[in-house]
């Protein structure tokens, strides 16, 4: 299985604050959840302990959407939640 990001997702890591590597790893090992239009979402939280647009915050979840192409997952997009 591998783990593809569509040029949407891409472009919202850097925007929302997460990292390819946590996609991937959310991917890998995060729970799965039903999503709109018949895809799959992940989600897992990270230890996070760092400051994001001037707050610091303890957690950080990452929730990847993804299509099924294959044996292989294309993340459509990136939702991200600090907390």
């Amino acid at each position: 299985m591998s783990v593809r990001l569509h040029p949407h997702a891409q472009a919202r890591l850097i925007e929302r604050g997460a990292t390819e590597a946590e996609v991937i790893a959310t991917v890998e090992s995060g729970t799965t959840f039903s999503a709109q239009f018949g895809r799959t979402g992940f989600r897992r939280n990270f230890s996070f302990n760092a400051e994001w647009q001037g707050k610091v915050y303890a957690m950080k979840k990452v929730e990847a959407i993804a299509a099924k192409e294959g044996e292989d997952w294309l993340i459509i997009t990136v939702i991200i939640k600090f907390f």
